[in-house]
């Protein structure tokens, strides 16, 4: 079996063991996978993590417990909690302080011909939505979990960073009818923003018109970005953080005491409302797609993902 194996140089493993099933747990077959910003970071070190990488996929599953998830299409909560402590029986297995995380912690992913994962993690896919769009909805969870942190205000959202996950949010926060503005760097994908229906400004010709927002996004995976969205922010108002980055990081926050901010961290989301909003049509992440691989040319995608101005880059089986 093929399995792409978490490096600074990811390995491509041909002959990697077969995935053995646990109790209510799915065999799945790989169809498509995203490369995420956190995927590069763990192959930077981030979470120490050396296993199979992968967490954004659409797949068929070959086996389950639950027969009438065979030969489905189906994407998965990538977060798998124990079932058993006080996170997992209020409810939060996100937070499940022995959870497993496909593709980063404690788990292989999904970047393999086939794979395992919880069958109580799966969401199938309706037949009307796409590989290319259903392989977007982990990351669009997280997207649309913003609006679960950012006060409803008639005021725009700003995002701060014009990549992939800043992307994403940018359409969610539009599919909720509330207005958007992305700060980026790129002309290029700044005109993606705006065919999505959001303003943009690129941040070398910021001035002071978006000082004072009620709600800023960072979503760049940069120190820089999450400093910009504490300038941006007026006080008292809201940050939501969805930076990740291997190593440490040097952030000025006294303006977070001195303007008494409300800095909010951003994780993962509800993987149905995600799909109800692609089959919906409220989202198109299609035009995003930047490239695509086989899994045989898998370390080539993650170099082409790793380029500056890349967007998202996908691996199919």
């Amino acid at each position: 079996m093929r399995a792409l194996l978490c490096d600074r140089d990811p390995v491509l493993a041909r002959g990697y063991p077969e995935p053995v099933p646990g109790p209510h747990e799915a065999l799945v077959q790989l169809r498509t996978a995203g490369i995420c910003h956190t995927d590069l970071e763990l192959a930077r070190g981030y979470m120490g993590y050396r296993g199979v990488l992968g967490h954004e996929f659409v797949g068929e599953v070959l086996s389950a417990s639950d027969g009438a998830l065979v030969g489905k299409r189906v994407v998965a909560d990538i977060n798998a909690g124990c079932g058993h402590c006080d996170a997992c029986r209020r409810g939060d297995p996100h937070h499940c302080p022995s959870r497993t995380v496909l593709g980063i912690v404690g788990r292989d992913g999904a970047m393999a011909d086939r794979f395992t994962i919880p069958e109580s993690c799966l969401v199938a896919v309706p037949d009307s939505v796409s590989d290319d769009a259903a392989v977007f909805a982990e990351p669009l969870a997280a997207a649309l979990h913003v609006l679960d942190d950012a006060p409803a205000t008639p005021e725009p959202v700003v995002v701060v960073g014009d990549g992939k996950l800043g992307q994403l949010v940018a359409r969610a926060v539009v599919s909720a009818d509330r207005d958007a503005v992305v700060v980026g760097r790129h002309a290029a994908k700044l005109a993606l923003v705006r065919a999505a229906g959001a303003r943009a400004v690129l941040e070398s010709e910021l001035g002071g018109e978006l000082d004072g927002a009620s709600v800023v996004v960072d979503a760049t995976g940069r120190a820089a970005g999450i400093a910009l969205a504490l300038r941006l922010v007026r006080p008292r108002g809201t940050v939501v953080l969805k930076t990740t980055i291997a190593g440490a990081t040097s952030v000025d926050l006294s303006p977070v005491v001195i303007h008494e901010l409300r800095v909010v961290g951003s994780r993962c989301g509800d993987l149905a409302r995600a799909v109800d909003a692609l089959a919906a049509g409220r989202v198109d992440p299609t035009p995003l797609i930047d490239a695509r691989y086989t899994l045989d040319d898998a370390r080539r995608a993650f170099r082409r993902a790793s380029e500056p101005g890349s967007l998202k880059v996908l691996i199919e089986r």
